[in-house]
């Protein structure tokens, strides 16, 4: 029998897969695998992008955002039929909509392998400053007793932090067969060149969706603070407002934000190599990860990192080492650190240098596919991706 197989990967945006399943796809069909992408969120451009990664691009609906039940049973049932269709012999399902309906769907479809991964709990498990509201409250309540469905039918779950199978898996009595902690999903390295960071002048640089729980506005407030004593102190925000999520910058702040003059915001962009490069301190100060990438980009590039102590994010920063740790929620602490950075120049490039080698180690691509094919119980020639 041969040992290839049809694998089924279950995800939301197009973009998702060309930007964060890259890597895996093109391993997958450099082994001989066929691949099928799953997407509910996708242009003519991104189907044109997917297919050339060696995938077969399949969409579907599903509101990731959503709370209309019939709607999301209308998602599990029409998924049903592909994953029936398709007799796929893996389906490796992402983020937490396509976890708990592809993973209920490929049961029901009798798929032999059901896989799950959580890069991240998401907003409803995500603490607040002021506490959880009731809306908050009831949706987690709501997703909770459907991980309490869905997990039955997983084969093998995947967290990027211990962090997020304690308070999941732990909290809320939930079991499978195999629990795996990835730590990262990686980069193809060789995308990001090490360069050496400037310090003259210091440049500041946050990536993200602008959502509150990405810390945005004790990043903006922290921005005042430094700016009071250093005025010519230089910011970025790269990003673009995720409409569907609850915890999103509305876009009369934003516009407010932007005529105010406190940092460039060049939007959403795709070159974010480029930018990194051109910047000295990469800050992330949010409320919970996974293991986020952009952190991940700006340490293989060799930058310091200012991020806060938080699930997912302290999986980046050996406090002290290649940058600092902050409490969250607390822009006079994140001031504090991006201060000490412009009366400690010196520190950006030996922090810098220290990232780099702790991407290398920790954040390679290649090590994070090799630990996922043999999840997915897949062998692996020694032939690499380009």
């Amino acid at each position: 029998m041969s040992h290839k197989k049809k694998i089924a990967l279950i995800g939301t945006t197009g973009a998702s897969f060309y930007g964060f399943r890259a890597d895996l796809i093109k391993k997958l069909v450099l082994e001989g695998h066929y691949v099928y992408a799953l997407t509910s969120e996708y242009t003519e451009q991104c189907i044109d992008k997917i297919k050339a990664l060696g995938a077969e691009p399949i969409t579907y609906n599903l509101n990731r955002g959503g709370l209309n039940p019939f709607a999301d049973i209308a998602s599990y049932l029409q998924l049903k039929r592909i994953l029936k269709e398709l007799k796929p012999d893996i389906v490796f399902s992402y983020f937490a909509k396509p976890v708990i309906y592809g993973s209920l769907a490929a049961k029901a479809a009798g798929v032999p392998s059901v896989i799950g991964m959580l890069e991240g709990l998401g907003y409803t498990f995500t603490n607040q400053p002021e506490g959880q509201s009731n809306k908050t409250k009831l949706v987690k309540s709501v997703q909770v007793m459907l991980y309490k469905i869905a997990f039955p039918c997983i084969d093998k779950m995947i967290f990027l932090n211990k962090d997020d199978q304690q308070d999941l898996m732990h909290a809320y009595g939930l079991n499978v067969p195999e629990v795996h902690i990835l730590g990262g999903i990686g980069l193809h390295l060789d995308q990001y060149p090490f360069s050496i960071a400037s310090s003259d002048p210091i440049k500041f640089l946050f990536i993200g969706r602008l959502l509150k729980e990405k810390g945005v506005f004790e990043l903006i407030e922290a921005m005042r603070i430094v700016k009071k004593n250093y005025p010519q102190a230089h910011f970025t925000i790269l990003g673009a407002i995720d409409h569907q999520n609850m915890g999103a910058l509305n876009q009369d702040t934003l516009n407010q934000l932007i005529q105010e003059k406190l940092f460039e915001y060049p939007g959403y962009v795709t070159n974010v190599q480029n930018w990194i490069a051109d910047s000295s301190v990469f800050v992330l100060p949010s409320y919970r990860e996974g293991v986020p990438r952009s952190t991940q980009e700006a340490m293989a590039i060799g930058r310091a990192i200012i991020t806060t102590d938080v699930p997912g994010c302290r999986e980046t920063v050996v406090d002290g080492v290649n940058g600092f740790l902050v409490p969250c929620w607390n822009p006079e602490a994140l001031a504090e650190k991006m201060c000490y950075f412009i009366e400690h120049p010196e520190q950006v490039g030996l922090m810098g240098f220290e990232s780099h080698k702790m991407a290398t180690e920790h954040f390679d691509a290649d090590k994070a596919n090799k630990k996922l094919f043999e999840i997915m119980g897949l062998k692996q020639s020694n032939e690499k991706i380009t």
